[in-house]
């Protein structure tokens, strides 16, 4: 009995000074392949995925496209580019997804630079403008807001409930807005709504611009598709032929192969870049 007092007693101590002996890191960010799949995922707008279950997901892709090639052709090396490109394929996914996600996001923007500006105008307080967004924000946007609103509700802190905002959102030009309410929250916001309303401003000209752009630039992807897409739908249906098959087991085959992926892959990624627009990056993001 006086064992298990000593040790009551001990982990109570234990637990009572764990805060000063293991303080919490709140502001370390993960690192290595595991954050930049988060950030990924955040920025994608699967925040309840996690990293474990997409890389899951990346290695069943991969084996089941290099087993459905196995069984069609029976090739090795067909096999193993389908694995590559089956395991790559939740990240390209991810990566669309994520670029949708900016495109309709850049138009949304300046309604929330108005909203801000609106409540700010009518007298309500910085921390009380922001939350009222959980309610008047364009439908994509609010369950952020909700979600920082709920948080300054919980904690009355509005510098941590803006970090939880910005990782929420994780968008570029979302970083900008809350770093500026940041700066007018601890040096005063006298210019607050000039400052407003000239971001707004420039965020609907560079959507017209960049809508304008990608409109005219678009036919650039769909060639670039096209040209890496084509000669391996053509490689499919001859080695689903025995002789097609027999033709490229050969050594000199199999370096065709790997030489023609090499080519799709290098051609495919020089027309996208050709064609892609530097996006915005993120600010403390």
């Amino acid at each position: 009995m006086t064992v298990l007092l000593g040790a009551a007693l001990a982990a109570g101590v234990l637990l009572c000074v764990s805060p000063w002996m293991w303080p919490p890191r709140a502001n370390a960010q993960p690192a290595g392949r595991d954050g930049r799949l988060t950030r990924l995922i955040e920025e994608a707008g699967l925040v309840a995925l996690v990293p474990r279950v997409l890389i899951a997901v990346i290695v069943a892709a991969g084996m089941l496209a290099a087993s459905v090639v196995w069984l069609l052709s029976g090739l090795p090396v067909l096999a193993l580019l389908a694995g590559a490109a089956g395991a790559s394929a939740p990240i390209l996914f991810l990566r669309g997804r994520r670029l949708r996600l900016l495109r309709v996001r850049r138009q949304l923007w300046p309604d929330i630079c108005d909203l801000l500006i609106a409540s700010i105008r009518v007298g309500l307080s910085l921390p009380d403008a922001v939350a009222s967004l959980a309610e008047s924000a364009p439908t994509m946007l609010r369950p952020a807001f909700v979600v920082f609103a709920r948080d300054l509700r919980a904690s009355g802190r509005f510098e941590t409930s803006l970090d939880r905002l910005k990782s929420s959102l994780a968008d570029p030009i979302g970083d900008r807005i809350v770093e500026t309410l940041r700066m007018a929250r601890q040096v005063g916001g006298t210019e607050l709504i000039s400052v407003l309303r000239a971001l707004s401003a420039s965020v609907r000209a560079d959507a017209a611009l960049r809508g304008e752009v990608e409109a005219r630039q678009s036919w650039i992807r769909g060639a670039a598709i096209l040209g890496a897409v084509a000669p391996w739908i053509i490689l499919g249906l001859l080695v689903m032929r025995p002789e097609g098959a027999s033709a490229y087991g050969t050594p000199e085959g199999v370096l065709v192969i790997c030489v023609g992926a090499a080519i799709s892959v290098a051609a495919f990624r020089i027309m996208v870049r050709i064609g892609r627009l530097p996006e915005p990056r993120r600010w403390f993001g």
